[in-house]
């Protein structure tokens, strides 16, 4: 592993942040994890996958790892699934095809969700009615205290919306090394979240297929999010709170357009995209931080923004919103 230094993070962020790291090394094998100096690990301070869930607000002091651990296998099959392994640093998307093009199901409505294979556990990626965890089986996490490596159950994962235990309780201490999944031989289509039925309608789908949900979902999100290539975001910025049927309710009968779905247990999810809108700050710019013309969820920059000028706007965004709502707002990008 060959560790540089004063290494600009700008293009392994999709904010196009212009940060730079103090010390960076790529790594492609646990191997390498193994070989790496024991007097470096306490200075670890960020790994990065695809660099699609980060805010970077300023320098990073220490070192930052790049994954870029590869390979897709099939590893074992039944009557009814086939458990595929992927390498931490491998695309998402890219392995999205990659189980679509087999006929393997499960993951066709997380298609187009910017960043790596291995950032997908760690917030309990999901879109469109599927999480991760639907198809979650293990996961392999190199352990930087013992620098041992360890497998992960869909149990000891304890996936949450957009959580798991990598993110709060093991925060900065396991590595994502690689994701098995259970996908299946015969689809288990979920069509009824959001516009994936009305787009199926307009494209003139008569049988229904895997690769028809995938083009439906990828249709979906290419008019609604912008190009990470083109205007610098993260996705989604915030997440949607969760609050009582009760608290719901009472929503609604002050906001009438108040937008909820069914959540866990019995709660409501609240679309937080529509209280930023109602509060005025779709499409708002300040310089070369902004909030997306077509999904107030979506922060951007511009061009030159820097982290700081992000994570105000966010602040800003999030006090108004409990201003007028009495709803908190959590953020679901990682802020460094």
């Amino acid at each position: 592993m060959q560790i540089q230094q004063n290494i600009s993070l700008k293009k392994y962020n999709s904010f196009g942040i212009d940060a730079s790291a103090k010390y960076f090394a790529p790594f492609s094998s646990n191997e390498e994890l193994l070989k790496l100096d024991r007097d470096r690990w306490p200075t670890l301070r960020l790994v990065l996958g695809g660099g699609s869930n980060i805010l970077l607000r300023g320098e990073v002091d220490g070192l930052v790892l790049k994954n870029e651990i590869r390979g897709i296998d099939l590893i074992r099959e039944d009557e009814n699934y086939v458990f595929i392994k992927a390498g931490a640093g491998e695309n998402w998307h890219q392995f999205v095809l990659y189980c679509l093009q087999r006929n393997w199901a499960g993951v066709e409505n997380l298609s187009l969700i910017p960043g790596s294979v291995g950032a997908g556990p760690m917030q309990n990626i999901g879109a469109y009615g599927v999480e991760l965890k639907d198809v979650f089986y293990e996961l392999e996490a190199f352990d930087i205290r013992d620098l041992k490596v360890y497998n992960f159950s869909l149990n000891d994962c304890a996936f949450g919306y957009r959580e798991s235990v990598f993110k709060k309780r093991y925060r900065d201490r396991f590595i994502i090394l690689s994701v098995t999944l259970r996908l299946y031989k015969k689809p288990r289509f979920n069509t009824s979240y959001g516009a994936i039925q009305e787009e199926l309608t307009r494209m003139g789908v008569a049988g229904l297929s895997i690769q028809a949900v995938s083009e439906a979902v990828i249709r979906i999100r290419t008019s609604k999010l912008p190009d990470p290539s083109r205007l610098g975001n993260a996705g989604s910025f915030f997440k949607n709170p969760q609050v009582t049927e009760e608290k719901f309710n009472e929503l609604k009968n002050v906001f009438p357009g108040m937008v909820g779905h069914p959540g866990p247990s019995g709660q409501v999810k609240l679309a937080a995209g529509w209280m930023i809108e109602q509060c005025g700050w779709k499409g708002f710019r300040r310089g070369d931080a902004g909030c997306h013309e077509k999904q107030a969820l979506v922060l951007v920059n511009f061009g030159q923004a820097s982290g700081q000028e992000i994570y105000s706007l966010s602040e800003e965004i999030l006090q108004s919103v409990k201003a007028r709502f009495g709803v908190e707002l959590e953020r679901e990008v990682n802020i460094l």
